[in-house]
């Protein structure tokens, strides 16, 4: 192959080719009697992994340190592991492009990048104009999107989404929002809401999963005195609830 076809079976071009020949990232081949360079499969193999490992963000001294472990491999085994790498990214991109199709199929406004699993919890929830269920729904979307939910989660979770007997709490939730922080309302609506949600929640919570450093004060923050009250207790009877 001539430097133009290696650059196009490998999805570079002609200058970056030259390039890495200059800084000795990829050796010179035999040339033809006419002066042409003249590449081997085994020259577009190494391309391709070195376009693979700088568009995983590698630059080109580590390149070149990966490239020095490969030299004594047989090419069907460089060949496998770039096959490899390839359905990997064929595999991430459809699954871009299937979230991709549910963001234009949504509504206007509709639109919210959830993972399957969230958006399938989220549909079984009761329409409601609740200002405090509005804020449960943007805490799963914001732990969704930081990988701290999790399918089985969300699972355990789907019966209580589903229960209209969720919204009364989140309504008396509400009420609390002029109230003092020592209303007599409060013990018994975070007591409810404890018990309310299945022990199965808990089993699927990871043993070992943390809260980062903040974040409860952060949730605090987003709720009036009496409501954050609420909350607080409630964060504590699930941690208690958890350890046993």
């Amino acid at each position: 192959m001539r430097i133009g076809e290696i650059a196009a079976v490998v999805g570079l071009t002609t200058r970056a080719i030259r390039h890495y020949h200059h800084v000795g990232l990829l050796p010179e081949p035999e040339r033809r009697p006419n002066g042409y360079r003249a590449y081997s499969l085994r020259d577009a193999v190494l391309l391709a992994r070195v376009r693979r490992l700088t568009e995983l963000g590698l630059g080109l001294d580590e390149v070149r340190d990966v490239l020095a472990d490969d030299a004594g491999r047989e090419l069907a085994d460089v060949l496998t592991e770039l096959d490899a790498d390839l359905a990997r990214q064929e595999a991430e991109i459809r699954e871009r492009r299937r979230r991709l199709a549910v963001l234009l199929a949504a509504g206007p406004g509709e639109a919210e990048p959830l993972s399957p699993a969230l958006a399938e919890l989220l549909a079984k929830a009761p329409p409601t104009g609740s200002p405090a269920a509005a804020k449960d729904r943007e805490h799963l979307i914001l732990l969704d999107a930081a990988g701290a939910g999790g399918q089985e989660v969300y699972a355990a979770l789907g019966p209580l989404a589903a229960d209209p007997a969720v919204l009364a709490l989140y309504e008396r939730l509400d009420e609390l929002a002029d109230a003092p922080v020592d209303d007599p309302r409060i013990p018994p609506l975070a007591a409810e809401l404890v018990a309310a949600v299945p022990d199965e929640v808990f089993g699927a919570i990871p043993a070992d999963g943390a809260v980062v450093a903040g974040f409860k004060e952060a949730l605090l923050a987003e709720y009036a005195p009496a409501q954050a009250e609420v909350v607080r207790r409630v964060m504590e009877a699930f941690i208690e609830r958890g350890r046993g």
